[in-house]
């Protein structure tokens, strides 16, 4: 998650030392009268250029809490509300810590990037909700992933690739574009939209029912293919209150489709979402 766009964030300049080149010129004549050469320029004295300012720091950390209002599971009808905690560094342009993970981000060719991270599948517990119970849980794993990036001004479209290790054996693709607008100095807002597909695995333990499961929750037996599994859309609005506090507000809502709407697990397709936080830059 990044909180806040860096551009914003950063301090937008290095301090740095320049080396002082000093030139000296000769008499070009050894006949001509000395009293009569004009005496060479001296340079004014540049103080700015031995001033000892330290450079300034190229990283940025966030700590702050809010809240998250969104389904008690994917594809549930009812909507609970969770306290997230977060905190978020960032150091230049090529790594991000954030709740979801690490990013590394060490191509950058003129509009182009490509990242990779590591992050991880909460999974899904039978004791979630009422409607899972005889489906069993679905272990909490690490994920791997890549993200190629490309900027078209003020658009960023993009296209992931993340593969869960463990757990539900998820391969989970993304294809996206971001829109980011500085409204003015202290508000910054950013829209997104996303389609998302998943391989038979993830599709099976999130959405299918097989035959045990079925015996144990009563549900009717069910077997999702590979596929678009959903479609989602968000905006957010980041507003810096000072040169340190900062509000965000976000909602999304996301379309579940194909197999995955049609799981006999899903009680909803439209999955609603919307949160409040509040951090602290230092």
């Amino acid at each position: 998650m990044s909180f806040v766009p860096q551009n914003t964030l950063r301090a937008a300049s290095l301090a740095f030392f320049t080396g002082l080149g000093i030139t000296i010129t000769a008499a070009g004549a050894l006949a001509a009268d000395a009293m009569d050469a004009e005496p060479p320029q001296v340079p004014a004295f540049d103080k700015e250029r031995f001033e000892n300012k330290p450079a300034e720091a190229d990283w940025n950390l966030i700590v702050g809490g809010g809240a998250m209002y969104e389904p008690k599971y994917e594809g549930s009808g009812g909507l609970k509300i969770s306290p997230v905690p977060f905190a978020v560094f960032t150091y230049g342009d090529w790594l991000e810590v954030d709740p979801t993970g690490v990013t590394l981000t060490p191509v950058h060719y003129a509009d182009f990037s490509l990242a990779a991270n590591v992050g991880y599948e909460s999974g899904r517990d039978e004791s979630d909700h009422a409607a899972l119970r005889g489906l069993g849980d679905i272990d909490f794993a690490a994920t791997l992933g890549l993200k190629a990036t490309y900027e078209l001004g003020p658009l960023d479209l993009y296209a992931g690739l993340d593969q869960t290790l463990g757990g539900s054996e998820s391969l989970i693709g993304k294809l996206g574009v971001g829109y980011t607008a500085p409204v003015t100095e202290k508000l910054i807002l950013k829209a997104n939209a996303e389609a998302v597909f998943a391989n038979e695995k993830h599709m099976q333990a999130y959405f299918g029912v097989n035959g045990a499961q079925s015996a144990a929750s009563g549900m009717p037996k069910y077997k999702p293919e590979a596929g678009l599994k959903r479609v989602d859309i968000s905006a957010s609005a980041t507003y810096l209150l000072t040169e340190n506090w900062l509000i965000r507000g976000e909602a999304g809502l996301g379309l579940l489709t194909g197999d995955a709407a049609d799981s006999p697990i899903v009680k909803e397709k439209l999955q609603p979402s919307a949160g409040l936080f509040v951090g602290y830059k230092f």
